[in-house]
């Protein structure tokens, strides 16, 4: 679940957010819908927090159930700036220049992402997956069934939609989709991408003989950019720190989203924020890349896999 941590000092937290609403975030600090949203509901937390109020309180103000205050202060649902304003009012934030500054982040905050016309084919936790990951300054993969999305090429990312998808519309929509999100790889301030790819994703016949071959070499020409870095699993290696199956860690420049987990499943999936559980992957995934081939090696592997197919 994704939870904004406290901050010891929560004017400044709370000036973090609405310097986001006023165009003042960090030169190079990638911002969306979603991590707006998630500011937006810290910096309300704390002012709340501040005030005394509980969240039956400011459920009353705004006609709404305690369960859905916490939603808005997770950042998990959109606010309504009639709702922002009462919050406020209850909160006793009283200065204009300052509800101004909430208001417009709330308006910010409600701003559809690019995705926002595939939205009849996403389940919603998977467009929170979205927003984050378009924000992430890093992102960290561990893969064992499949290429990592992010780095598939069209014939592939068509191959595995078709798995569980038989609409021919509905397939390339999908694909389309798959092929916008790795736009933000090279982008302008594009994330470090860190991926782990087990050798049976390499292996495994998603297609034909000529297209497997094609992601093979894409995957060799994305390992060259600056910004990407690839190792490989190999079966020789047998067990290894990751065996729990695939996971990814996100991590952001903006001071209010700590680094999450995100654990996929069939039908949801996980956010992992406490500290705790954050570690525990993090220390996994540093011990998986120890242990598996280094980067330097990982072109000449693709390649010999490649000579094999």
């Amino acid at each position: 679940m994704i939870v904004v941590p406290d901050d010891a000092e929560s004017g400044s937290a709370d000036q973090s957010a609405l310097d986001r609403a006023a165009g003042r975030a960090p030169k190079g600090a990638p911002t969306g819908p979603t991590v707006l949203r998630i500011g937006l509901g810290g910096a309300l937390r704390r002012k709340r927090e501040a005030a005394g109020v509980t969240r039956e309180r400011a459920g009353e103000a705004i006609r709404a159930s305690p369960a859905k205050i916490s939603r808005l202060e997770l950042g998990r649902v959109g606010f309504k700036e009639r709702d922002v304003a009462d919050l406020l009012t209850c909160y006793g934030v009283r200065d204009p220049a300052e509800r101004a500054q909430f208001l417009d982040l709330a308006r910010q905050a409600n701003t559809p992402g690019w995705w926002h016309r595939y939205a009849d084919l996403l389940p919603s936790w998977f467009e929170t997956y979205l927003g984050l990951e378009q924000a992430a300054s890093v992102i960290r993969n561990y893969e064992l069934q499949f290429v990592p999305g992010l780095l598939q090429t069209r014939d592939y990312a068509r191959a595995v939609t078709m798995l569980g998808h038989t609409d021919p519309v509905e397939v390339e929509r999908r694909v389309e989709l798959r092929m916008q999100r790795q736009a933000l790889l090279t982008g302008p301030n594009p994330p470090t991408l860190w991926a782990v790819i087990d050798e049976a994703a390499l292996r495994r016949s998603m297609m034909g003989p000529e297209q497997s071959r094609a992601q093979l070499t894409h995957l060799i020409e994305m390992n060259e950019l600056p910004n990407i870095s690839l190792q490989v699993a190999p079966f020789s290696y047998g067990g290894h720190a990751a065996a729990g199956g695939p996971f990814a860690i996100l991590r952001f420049a903006e001071p209010d989203l700590p680094d999450i987990v995100y654990l996929e499943q069939l039908t949801s999936a996980l956010y992992l924020d406490k500290r705790s559980d954050v570690e525990h992957y993090a220390a996994v995934m540093d011990r998986l890349c120890a242990q598996v081939e280094q980067p330097e090696r990982t072109e000449e592997i693709l390649t010999r896999i490649r000579a094999e197919i």
